[in-house]
């Protein structure tokens, strides 16, 4: 096989035992030992050129790649380098051509280990660098997850986030220092436990578990009666239908990763259930009423969805202060500034995003027809008319709710 310029191998907290001869030959042939501080104390022996990860992951992949040019390099990772690991930027960076993967174990597949569980099942899950907000989103549809953490999002940290945001039916296992001589495997059979936990090795994975071994995901498309937002609902009811919203998500054409913006978002119903189908996106709660904010903020929490940010201010103003364009907007509430509000949003949406806008009065549906016709654009508009059977002595008669026009417009791609 073709010697290439640079050797990426797996090491474990075992250091040089865990290590093939092949690992061995490649560290004692290379001009340069790029890796981690305690990677490092590994090979105190090694004479040649040292890069350390230290002072900076791309300071160090930038340095690798201009060594690469005329020595053999020798990378140290954790566990597999293409799990979550330098592996696949240096690959991009020097091309798979001229870079040799040498693999360990992951620490995602030793800690299932070391617990005893089967991990062919679990979804995983990295915070490493990355932010808690939308974590949670994601766990809504999962039964079993090995977490990769860091110093800012510990163990206990992720504990207390899921508390917040109503996570609670969750085994967890910490798993610190796989493989490395102090290993420590701790099972906390509540999270409110684990978010009291100190003194956690800064190296460790964490495996959650759901409790209840009946648990079921929720619906792929959300219907959730008005009566789950009771305790934490406007004054005035202000909430959309059920069945308008199951017929506006429709309309919303939603995929996974999408942001999405909810205008005069009300209690949040809209974007609650919009969020669970984007669940791996980011959602935007937008309302002026003080009152509706703080009962939105409520939902937001009691429904654990921690990617959806609730924003005070009135629209079309307060867009400024959201970095994210979206790919998808929901309008419910304008407070008089309807054409403004579509014409931003119009402008802030990503090419092939999609604008849906409810409208009752006569006013607002007048506004948005002729806003639409103005931009050159024939929506598309559903009038939509829902009787809903209601016990009368010992008959059934039928509530009429208010009728709604749904408009629907797509933004072309460029």
């Amino acid at each position: 096989m073709t010697q290439k310029n640079v050797t990426i191998i797996g090491i474990s907290d075992n250091g040089c035992v865990g290590l093939n001869s092949r690992a061995v030959n490649s560290v004692s042939q290379c001009q340069v030992l790029a890796g981690g501080e305690r990677h490092h104390e590994f090979f105190p022996q090694f004479e040649g050129h040292r890069v350390f990860f230290k002072n900076g992951l791309m300071t160090a992949v930038n340095e690798i790649v201009e060594l690469s040019a005329e020595n053999n390099i020798a990378v140290l990772a954790s566990g597999d380098p293409m799990f979550h690991g330098i592996g696949n930027l240096l690959v991009k960076k020097i091309g798979a051509e001229n870079v040799e993967i040498q693999p360990q174990p992951s620490s995602v597949q030793l800690a299932f280990a070391a617990i005893g569980k089967k991990w062919d099942d679990a979804t995983l899950l990295s915070l490493h660098g990355k932010p808690l907000e939308g974590f949670v989103s994601q766990l809504r549809y999962i039964s079993k997850a090995g977490v990769l953490t860091d110093d800012k999002n510990t163990p206990s940290v992720i504990a207390q986030h899921m508390i917040k945001y109503n996570q609670t039916g969750w085994n967890a296992w910490v798993c610190e220092n796989l493989s490395g001589a102090g290993e420590k495997v701790t099972y906390f059979e509540t999270l409110e436990s684990l978010a009291e936990a100190t003194d956690i090795s800064p190296l460790n994975v964490v495996v959650l578990e759901r409790a209840d071994q009946n648990w079921r995901a929720p619906s792929t498309i959300p219907n959730l009666h008005e009566d789950a937002f009771a305790k934490r609902m406007p004054k005035k009811g202000l909430i959309t239908k059920k069945e308008v919203r199951v017929m506006s998500l429709g309309e919303m054409r939603l995929k996974s990763d999408d942001v999405v913006w909810d205008v005069g978002a009300s209690s949040g119903s809209v974007v609650i259930e919009a969020c669970s189908i984007a669940y791996k996106g980011r959602g935007y709660a937008i309302e002026t009423d003080a009152d509706s904010i703080d009962f939105c903020t409520e939902n937001v929490q009691a429904m654990g969805m921690d990617n959806i940010s609730v924003i005070h201010g009135r629209a079309p103003e307060v867009f400024s202060e959201i970095s994210d364009d979206p790919d998808v907007v929901f309008v419910g509430g304008s407070k008089g500034s309807l054409k403004e509000i579509i014409h931003q949003c119009y402008e802030r949406l990503k090419p092939g995003g999609r604008l849906v806008v409810n409208a009752i009065t006569f006013e607002n549906i007048s506004m948005a027809y002729e806003t639409f016709r103005a931009m050159d654009m024939q929506p598309n508009i559903i009038m939509m008319s829902v009787s809903r059977g209601m016990p009368l002595a010992r008959y059934m008669r039928y509530e009429a709710q208010n009728p709604i026009h749904i408009f629907s417009v797509i933004k072309e791609e460029k």
